[in-house]
C-alpha cells in the first residue's frame, strides 16, 4: 500500500475517531450549540493556516456566490442534519445514513453535470443501500444496552435527517466542484464554507428559539472535546485525504476514505464494551464494496 493510500485510510479512521468522541457533547449541548462551536474553533484553525499560507489570493469574486451557497447547504445543513441524526441514532448509525453521500453524489452528477452512470455505478448504489438497510433494521442485538444504540423518537425521523444530511452534503460537492476545477484553494474555499456555516448557526441561535439554545453549560473538558473533534476531522482528516488525492489513484483514495463506517464499529466496541452485531459488520462491508464499484466505474 502507497502512502497515498494509507493517508486515505488514516483519514478515514480519523473521521471515525472525530464521529465517536463527538457524540457525548453533541448530546450534551445539542446539535446546534454542539455544530457551532466546533465550526467555530474549526474556523479559527483554518483562518489562520491560510493567513499564513495566502491562499486567499487564488479566490476570485466569481468563487464567492457558489462557495457560500455549497457552505449553507453542505455545511450548515448538512452537518446540522448529521448531528441531529447522532443525537436520535447514535453514531453509528449516522456514519451509516452519512454513507449514502456516495450513490447520491453519483446520481446527481449524472442529473446535472452529464456524468456517466454506468452498469456498475448503479449496482454499486443498490449494494450501498442494501447494506445501509441492513446496518439500520438489523445492525443491533436485542442484548446491547449502549446509550448509542438506543433510539431517542421516531426512527423513520432520524433516518430522514441523516439522508438529508448526506443529500446536502453531496449538494454542498456539486455546487462547489467547478469552483474547485479552477485551482481555488482547497484550505481557502473550505474556510468560506465553515464561515458561513458559523454565522448561520449563530443567527439560529440569536432567534432565542428555545430548541436550538445550549442544553447545558459549557465545560472547559467539553470544550476541549468539542476542539478536538473539529481539527481531527476537519484539519488532520481533510489534510490527510487532500494529500492521498495529491498522487494516488482517486478511485482507490475515495473508496479507503469511505471504510469510515467500518472503522467505527471497532471505536465503539472499545468505548462501550459492547461488540457491535454481525449485521453491523456485514452492512458497513456493503457500504464499502459499494462505494468501491460507484468509485472504480
Amino acid at each position: 500500500m502507497s502512502i497515498f493510500e494509507l493517508a486515505a485510510v488514516a483519514a478515514a479512521m480519523t473521521w471515525a475517531f472525530s464521529a465517536v468522541i463527538a457524540a457525548g457533547p453533541s448530546a450534551e449541548l445539542g446539535a446546534i450549540a454542539f455544530n457551532r462551536l466546533r465550526m467555530g474553533i474549526v474556523l479559527v484553525v483554518l483562518a489562520v493556516f491560510v493567513a499564513v499560507t495566502g491562499g486567499w489570493r487564488t479566490l476570485e469574486n466569481a468563487h464567492i456566490f457558489p462557495l457560500v451557497l455549497s457552505g449553507f447547504i453542505g455545511i450548515f445543513l448538512g452537518d446540522t442534519c448529521l448531528f441531529l441524526t447522532m443525537n436520535r441514532l447514535g453514531p453509528r448509525r449516522s456514519n451509516i445514513l452519512f454513507s449514502t453521500n456516495a450513490p447520491i453524489s453519483a446520481v446527481l452528477g449524472w442529473l446535472f453535470l452529464g456524468e456517466t452512470i454506468v452498469g456498475q455505478k448503479i449496482l454499486g448504489i443498490a449494494i450501498v443501500f442494501a447494506g445501509v438497510v441492513l446496518a439500520i433494521v438489523f445492525g443491533k442485538r436485542r442484548s446491547q444496552l449502549s446509550t448509542w444504540e438506543a433510539v431517542k423518537g421516531p426512527m423513520w425521523l432520524g433516518i430522514a435527517l441523516g439522508m438529508g444530511a448526506a443529500l446536502c452534503q453531496s449538494i454542498g460537492s456539486l455546487i462547489a466542484r467547478p469552483v474547485m476545477e479552477t485551482g481555488v484553494d482547497p484550505a481557502t474555499a473550505s474556510t468560506l464554507r465553515v464561515f458561513v456555516s458559523v454565522v448561520c448557526l449563530t443567527a439560529l441561535m440569536a432567534t432565542g428559539i428555545r430548541a436550538v439554545q445550549p442544553r447545558a453549560k459549557l465545560t472547559l473538558k467539553t470544550a476541549s472535546i468539542v476542539g478536538l473533534s473539529g481539527i481531527s476531522a476537519m484539519g488532520i482528516g481533510m489534510t490527510l485525504i487532500l494529500f492521498a488525492l495529491s498522487g494516488g489513484k482517486v478511485g482507490i483514495v475515495a473508496t479507503l476514505s469511505a471504510a469510515t463506517p467500518a472503522w467505527i464499529l471497532p471505536l465503539i466496541w472499545i468505548k462501550t464494551g459492547e461488540r457491535p452485531a454481525a449485521f453491523a459488520w456485514l452492512g458497513a462491508g456493503l457500504v464499502i464494496l459499494g462505494s468501491s464499484l460507484i468509485f472504480a466505474a
